[in-house]
C-alpha cells in the first residue's frame, strides 16, 4: 500500500542552525527557504537529496505540537517518516480497519507539499510516527 519514502521529518529548535549543519557538515547543496505552516504550528524547510528529502520542522507559535517533542529532545531529532500513497482516503480507511490510530480528526489536512496528509500514531507503527501523504502530481 505504501509508496516511496518521501521524507524524514526532523524536529529542530532552529532551522537556521540545522541548515548550516546539513550544508556545511554534510554538504547538502539544495535546500529550500524556510516557510510557515501556522495551521500545523510549524516552520518548515526541505533539504533535497538525490533520493528523498529531509523535512526540518521548528515550532511556530506557543501551541506548536513540536514544543512537546523538543521538551523531551532539546537538541531535536527524528520526528516522523513520510510515505507516499496513491489514495489518502483509502489509506486512512485501511489504517483504521487494521486497528491503527489516525491522529487528529482523521480527516486529511494539507501538508507542506501542498497535498493531503494523515498521521498514524507511533504506538501502532512500531514506535515511529508515520505520515502518509497523497503522491504529489509534480516531481519533487
Amino acid at each position: 500500500m505504501i509508496g516511496k519514502l518521501n521524507h524524514v521529518g526532523v524536529a529542530t529548535p532552529s532551522i537556521d542552525d540545522s541548515v548550516r549543519m546539513y550544508r556545511d557538515v554534510l554538504g547538502a547543496t539544495s535546500i529550500t527557504d524556510k516557510f510557515a505552516l501556522p495551521e500545523q504550528g510549524v516552520w518548515v524547510c526541505f533539504v533535497n537529496l538525490p533520493n528523498s528529502q529531509i523535512e526540518l520542522i521548528e515550532p511556530h507559535g506557543a501551541d506548536s505540537p513540536i514544543h512537546g517533542f523538543l521538551a523531551k529532545n532539546p537538541k531535536g531529532g527524528q520526528h516522523h517518516v513520510c510515505f507516499e500513497v496513491e489514495d489518502i482516503l483509502a489509506a486512512r480507511d485501511a489504517m483504521r480497519a487494521k486497528g491503527a490510530t489516525v491522529l487528529g480528526t482523521g480527516e486529511p489536512r494539507i501538508g507542506a507539499h501542498g497535498v493531503p496528509v494523515i498521521f498514524v500514531h507511533p504506538k501502532d507503527m512500531g514506535g515511529v510516527l508515520v505520515e502518509l501523504m497523497a503522491t504529489p502530481q509534480e516531481a519533487h
